[in-house]
């Protein structure tokens, strides 16, 4: 394989199925093109560590190829999101390393919100009690957050002496809460509720507790039963036009449409609305 170093089928054509990939350090399924991913160290709140980011990032790269994986749900186990970095597998090797050490660290953990934003499936992160630092991270670096009530969410960097400035936070918070609210929440390193989440965008909904991953599995399925060439292509289309003009995002837009007009799951829709019909899609 690629990257990942877990059983995986792979494909002709460099693609590959993931339904028998076998996680070392969380758990992963697959059923029915939904994949779901979750952080599995419930005593601790489910802390990263280096081996945790290696594996989250080549497994997130490794999506792109995935022929069985059309959505991803992501969740911690226990009542927990994720704590974050964990403390004495992270935190403290961290104060012993040199520069280009840290350096390396620091882009492996940016280098997994970059795989989370590049790989085409929606990724919906589902959301329950601590939600902290590199956690708060994943869960900005989705493309759909399910909360609770009672998630509370950190962005907690400045309140161990580092910047709020990590992982890609000063670029991707301000877009999804705005500029004033997530300077509040670098600048102080506070934890904001799930209610006060969703009144101000960073949660699309909040769930019961207790129905919070049935909900985000359900809206992940309804997306894999969608047209999955399509969806790939409107996260690309989110993630290139950050960078354009309105002149180049149209353009960019027409072409990106024309190629999907081209697909058959654009003729099947047409001919399912001929014939009242609704239409079944298959990505491709």
């Amino acid at each position: 394989m690629r990257y990942l170093a877990g059983k995986a089928h792979e494909l002709p054509g460099n693609r590959t199925n993931l339904g028998g990939y076998r996680a070392r350090h969380f758990l992963f399924s697959v059923t029915a093109g939904v994949a779901t991913l979750t952080l599995n160290r419930p005593e601790r709140k489910n802390p990263l560590t280096f081996e945790s980011y290696t594996e989250l990032r080549d497994l997130f790269r490794e999506l792109a190829y995935a022929d069985d994986v059309k959505s991803v749900v992501l969740d911690g186990a226990g009542e927990n999101f994720c704590s974050g970095g964990d403390v004495h597998e992270i935190i403290g090797p961290l104060t012993k390393l040199d520069m280009p050490g840290l350096l390396a660290f620091t882009r492996l953990t940016g280098d997994v919100v970059k795989a989370m934003r590049a790989c085409p499936q929606p990724v919906i992160a589902a959301i329950d009690g601590v939600c902290a630092g590199a956690g708060a991270m994943l869960a900005l670096g989705s493309d759909i957050r399910f909360g609770t009530a009672r998630s509370k969410t950190a962005f907690l960097f400045t309140r161990v002496g580092l910047a709020g400035c990590d992982m890609g936070a000063c670029a991707l918070l301000p877009r999804v809460i705005g500029q004033g609210r997530a300077s509040e929440l670098l600048y102080s390193g506070r934890s904001m509720g799930g209610e006060e989440g969703e009144r101000w965008g960073f949660f699309n909904r909040l769930c019961a507790p207790e129905n919070l991953v049935a909900d985000a599995q359900g809206f992940a399925a309804s997306l894999a039963a969608g047209p999955t060439f399509a969806h790939g292509m409107t996260k690309k289309m989110l993630q290139q036009e950050w960078n354009m003009g309105v002149d180049e995002a149209i353009e960019a837009e027409a072409q990106a449409q024309a190629i999907c007009m081209a697909t058959n799951d654009f003729h099947r829709a047409y001919h399912a609305f001929v014939a009242k019909e609704k239409p079944q899609f298959e990505g491709d």
